[in-house]
């Protein structure tokens, strides 16, 4: 297991890179063309949006524990993840950026899928496509290895043959399912980081932290306020992916 995880983040690696020199290509060609930019901004939609794949983006942070306990080395698990964290925000913040600031037309029109914004029969978007293609082969095995971990420990399972195959036929077949009947990214992205992230970064840790403080005798009414807050704002950010209009 720890030499597919290596190979899978080494191989999805290169789909990164190659996205990464793909968008600042274009980027270059097209110039910048901020434009009406801030006149189209609309401010409830696109916080709700960003509230939503943000809370999905903590909730994936799952799988850093599942990567970094096959780590070799422990003692450097902290220089590695300082490094990893660096090179995503680098990486998400060019592309995102870089495509914003020089798309061409209306930003309206950005779809969610950002090879859907250039031409089909470009050469750098039809490579990017067997690219991203190839980064979805190889990124796939391991969210299904978070997945099936923690699944196994919610159900106090053993890992056997039967429970691991019969975990990753509901893994595929649920993927199969909502690619069939909704091919929307952004919404995927966005309601499924709203649910998992009340639960898993909203709810269960303030509720955890509020029951210890309970058993040490150290919860306060103000402690328990700002707790219940943070669960609150959880609830509200689900709520608001109701709102948008596709």
């Amino acid at each position: 297991m720890e030499a597919s995880l290596k190979y899978c983040s080494i191989s999805g690696t290169l789909s990164v890179l190659y996205l990464l020199i793909f968008v600042i290509v274009k980027g270059y060609a097209w110039g910048i063309n901020v434009g009406t930019a801030w006149t189209e901004t609309r401010a409830f939609k696109n916080a709700a949006v960003l509230s939503g794949m943000l809370a999905l983006s903590f909730y994936i942070h799952n799988i850093i524990i599942d990567i970094m306990r096959n780590n070799a080395r422990q003692d450097k698990n902290g220089r590695d993840l300082t490094i990893a964290f660096l090179l995503v925000t680098i990486t998400y913040t060019m592309v995102g950026a870089v495509f914003y600031i020089c798309f061409p037309l209306a930003k309206s029109c950005i779809e969610d899928n950002i090879l859907n914004n250039f031409e089909m029969h470009d050469i750098m978007t039809a490579v990017a496509r067997v690219l991203l293609l190839f980064q979805v082969v190889t990124v796939y095995p391991l969210v299904a290895y978070m997945l099936r971990t923690e699944t196994m420990l919610l159900l106090s399972l053993q890992e056997t043959r039967c429970y691991t195959m019969t975990i990753n036929v509901t893994i595929v077949i649920m993927c199969v399912l909502v690619a069939c009947f909704c091919p929307n990214v952004g919404t995927i992205i966005r309601y499924t980081g709203a649910i998992s992230g009340l639960v898993h970064v909203f709810a269960l840790p303030s509720l955890l932290q509020v029951r210890s403080l309970q058993l040490r005798g150290r919860l306060t009414w103000w402690k328990s306020l700002f707790y219940f807050l943070i669960v609150v704002f959880g609830t509200v950010n689900l709520l608001m992916q109701f709102f948008i209009t596709e």
